[in-house]
C-alpha cells in the first residue's frame, strides 16, 4: 500500500457516520447491505448517505455493485488488510 492510498483510507474513516457505516457493513460480511437499508439501520438521509459511501468506495474501504435497481455495498477487505500491514511497517 502506498502512503497516499493509506491517507486516503485514514480519512474516510476519520468521521463517526463513517466509522459506523464501516462497522456495520463489516457485520453484514460479503453480502454486504443495500443504501435504503444502511440509511434505516444509521438513521441518516439517504443525500449524506451518498456522500459517505462515495468517500468510502473512493479510498477502497467498501466495494459497490449493482443488483437489480439496488446498489449494495460490502467491505473491501484486502484494503484493511493492506492498512494493517502499512501500519506495522509492513508495506510501502
Amino acid at each position: 500500500m502506498q502512503q497516499e492510498a493509506a491517507i486516503a483510507a485514514f480519512g474516510a474513516l476519520a468521521q463517526a457516520t463513517r466509522i459506523q457505516l464501516y462497522r456495520l457493513l463489516v457485520s453484514q460480511g460479503a453480502r454486504g447491505m443495500s443504501a435504503g437499508n444502511i440509511a434505516e439501520r444509521l438513521g441518516v438521509a439517504p443525500s449524506s448517505l451518498s456522500f459517505h459511501l462515495t468517500n468510502l468506495v473512493e479510498a477502497g474501504l467498501i466495494t459497490k455493485k449493482r443488483v437489480g435497481r439496488q446498489l449494495i455495498y460490502a467491505v473491501a477487505p484486502a484494503t484493511i488488510g493492506e492498512l494493517g500491514k502499512y501500519l506495522a511497517g509492513l508495506a510501502r
